[in-house]
């Protein structure tokens, strides 16, 4: 299988890895694993810990970089991205868009008509000083 190579999607203060499968090698560096259907938009119970585990990680280590994998890298992963950015303000067409720039073929139609229905928290929401999304 053709998989694209991994990608940075930067916003805000906040870094993801979406990439494919890891290898034996670096699967230690995974500190989570949140198994959902392939080609399906994730379970509320695993939206929760995602987010959950956002709000942790980007607050105890500003700057780091949180790594994403699925199968392909193209749905699973970027899916979750894309909630990130929703949760912190970004409208869910933009969000798809910004990370389509850098991962061709992101997404597919059910995870889109997701993404679309998807109505956030506002859970990654809060605004710094300068009024830019601060995880905290």
């Amino acid at each position: 299988m053709n998989r694209p190579a991994p990608v940075e999607i930067t916003y805000e203060n906040m870094r993801f890895l979406i990439t494919h499968n890891p290898t034996n090698a670096t699967l230690s560096k995974f500190i989570e694993d949140w198994p959902f259907d392939d080609g399906a938009p994730p379970p509320n119970q695993i939206v929760d810990d995602w987010l959950n585990l956002l709000k942790t990680k980007f607050r105890e280590e500003p700057g780091c970089c949180v790594a994403v994998h699925c199968v392909a890298g193209l749905g699973r992963a970027p899916v979750l991205v894309a909630l990130a950015l929703i949760e912190c303000g970004m409208k869910y067409e933009d969000a798809v868009q910004f990370i389509r720039q850098k991962r061709r073929g992101a997404f597919n139609s059910k995870q889109l008509l997701y993404l679309e229905k998807y109505r956030p928290k506002m859970r990654l929401r809060f605004k710094d000083a300068n009024g830019h999304c601060c995880v905290q």
